[in-house]
């Protein structure tokens, strides 16, 4: 059960150094940087255990004007790469697929043509570990998929290799990841606005995106929809041990690959990145961390994770300027100075 702290109320909300803020000081952050960094709408959830602080700012249409709330329908498209690896852990779980099977021995030829040629013949090693840390290898090149390298040799971000676990996992179950999803995650989880398809009766409390200027831009076209309230509440259950058993949860945020990364001169993000299962990973002086961005053109998300304080924080935006502002939000909300936010492409925003 997902248990709120009123937006409006004098409960302490614990940081990851200890140390407390309340709503009222989290909505002052909010809103100036709603200024600040020009963008119309912020969603904001701090998770404390089995409680959460959830909270939206801002508008999420201009005509009329209408305001964002915890359960307006945003696209989301890289979030949907949690959801699929909680899914394959769950059929590996129930011993339906192998993390180190190769997956071309799972589909049907005449009824997969399309992957099983794709795969071959390089890509006829490529396992659902593969795919879910980002070594698979499948790359799309002028509207051609490839295989570009030997699949396990290193972290390279494909878009791909979720796409194809979902081919998998509808092959295995013979059913829909729509319908696999709503039954083992969607109404389990109680996130009654999130699916793979955009659904018509979203359309009261759909948000628009924005563009560096502020300009509306409507786009239903995406591979994953949800809101903050259930995002919230998936990665609580996440976060609480729920839902995955323990050997399976361990394996998702364990190490599979280091991703390398120079950034210029003395940076010390660049030795603690890694690629778990489904998630990015990174070593911090708060102990383990893993996370998750989704990074649409008008959409700009954030979900970092702290298992050993047991507090995590979703960061949902409507604007294509919301990158700008989510570096000063973890470190006054959260006090966390130790996501690689230039590694995210975080460039704080310019003001005035």
């Amino acid at each position: 059960m997902l248990l709120l702290y009123c937006g409006i109320c004098s409960a302490q909300i614990k940081k990851l150094d200890g140390s407390t803020i309340t709503p009222k000081q989290i909505d002052r952050i909010v809103e100036k940087l709603l200024v600040y960094g020009k963008v119309e709408g912020i969603g904001l959830s701090v998770i404390n255990g089995n409680k959460a602080f959830v909270k939206s700012y801002g508008i999420r249409t201009k005509s009329p004007r209408q305001l964002l709330d915890p359960i307006s329908v945003m696209p989301a498209a890289d979030f949907y790469e949690s959801v699929i690896a909680y899914l394959t852990l769950k059929y590996v779980e129930n011993r339906m697929l192998s993390l180190d099977t190769p997956l071309y021995q799972y589909l049907n030829p005449s009824a997969d043509s399309y992957w099983v040629a794709l795969l071959t013949p390089n890509g006829s090693k490529i396992t659902a570990r593969h795919c879910l840390s980002h070594q698979s290898a499948l790359i799309e090149l002028d509207g051609t998929l490839a295989t570009l390298t030997e699949p396990g040799k290193q972290f390279a971000y494909s878009a791909t290799g979720p796409k194809l676990l979902q081919a998998v996992l509808e092959h295995i179950s013979g059913r829909p990841l729509e319908d696999l999803a709503r039954e083992q995650v969607f109404e389990p989880f109680g996130m009654l606005r999130s699916g793979f398809k955009w659904q018509t009766q979203w359309d009261a409390n759909r948000s628009t995106g924005f563009d560096t200027d502020g300009k509306p831009v409507q786009n239903n076209s995406g591979l994953f929809y949800t809101t903050l309230s259930d995002y919230t509440r998936f990665i609580q259950k996440i976060m609480l041990n729920q839902g995955l058993d323990r050997r399976m949860r361990t394996e998702m945020i364990n190490a599979q690959t280091p991703i390398a990364w120079n950034p210029a001169d003395t940076n010390q993000e660049a030795d603690k990145l890694a690629a778990g299962l489904g998630w990015r990973l990174f070593k911090s002086k708060y102990g383990r961390a893993f996370f998750n961005q989704s990074h649409d053109a008008h959409w700009q998300h954030y979900s970092v994770n702290f298992p050993d304080k047991n507090i995590a924080i979703v960061i949902m935006t409507n604007s294509a300027n919301g990158r700008s502002v989510l570096k000063e939000l973890l470190f006054k909300i959260l006090a966390d100075d130790q996501t690689p936010w230039q590694w995210l492409g975080f460039d704080p925003y310019k003001y005035p």
